[in-house]
């Protein structure tokens, strides 16, 4: 068994160890989706939403895209955090064992968890609410890949540049919010004021949100969602590399 399979498992086992992360990752997507799914109407065609449904083309996005930031920008970077603190990093650094095996294996199971909880809300609104699967599948799964790759790298970032858990916690907690309120999550896209619709397209939750919304009626994501996604995770993933320290 490899080093880094090693590494993994005993990752898994500490997430899974962890109640808060369990009822943060697990539970509020799947609670969201059930507590919206169960309003009257969200389940039916809403000229609102263009003719669509509420549930499928809106809330179940939402609660996909919550959970892309809520393990980017907050779970990944605290853990991460933990570790220098704690001087785990440090140690690692001064063994054969390579700190990079370690943030890999982070990497890797909040990329599981994210896997799961995704397939757990599709596959529960599907038995349970009736939401429909993204008519455009294969710009869906861009999206999704994208989306995870941005929020990720934006984590990455948090984490390189936050000296202890407390501060990646409260500088994770900064950039989530925000993000929410200008992203199109508490007011949607084509409720935001005309200056700030073009905020909501180019920062990773806004963006990962509105194009996974495009994918769920059929249509193909902006071109500007994409780049944008793209560009975040170049830009972050290149400045967490510059300044990353493992103690």
């Amino acid at each position: 068994m490899s080093v880094l399979t090693k590494m993994t498992g005993v990752e898994a086992k500490l997430f899974l160890r962890d109640p808060g992360s369990i009822l943060i990752v697990f539970g509020l997507p799947a609670g969201l989706l059930l507590v919206f799914g169960l309003i009257p109407g969200a389940r039916q065609p809403s000229e609102e939403f263009g003719g669509h449904v509420p549930l499928d083309t809106f809330i179940a996005p939402l609660s996909i895209t919550i959970l892309l930031a809520m393990l980017g920008t907050t779970v990944l970077p605290s853990a991460l955090a933990t570790y220098r603190e704690k001087g785990v990093l440090r140690r690692l650094a001064a063994s054969p064992v390579p700190p990079s095996r370690l943030l890999l294996a982070q990497l890797l199971v909040n990329l599981a968890a994210g896997l799961v909880v995704l397939v757990l809300i599709i596959g529960i609104g599907a038995l349970a609410l009736g939401i429909s699967l993204p008519a455009n599948l294969a710009g869906f799964v861009l999206v999704t890949a994208l989306g995870t790759a941005g929020l990720f790298s934006v984590g990455l970032l948090i984490a390189a540049l936050a000296p202890t858990a407390r501060a990646a916690t409260g500088v994770g907690s900064a950039v989530f919010f925000p993000m929410l309120a200008l992203g199109g999550v508490w007011v949607r896209k084509e409720d935001l004021p005309d200056f700030l619709v073009p905020v909501a397209d180019v920062l990773p939750l806004g963006s990962t949100l509105n194009a996974m919304r495009e994918t769920w009626t059929g249509a193909a994501p902006q071109a500007t969602q994409l780049v944008a996604l793209a560009a975040v995770t170049v830009v972050c993933t290149a400045l967490a590399t510059r300044f990353f320290r493992w103690e």
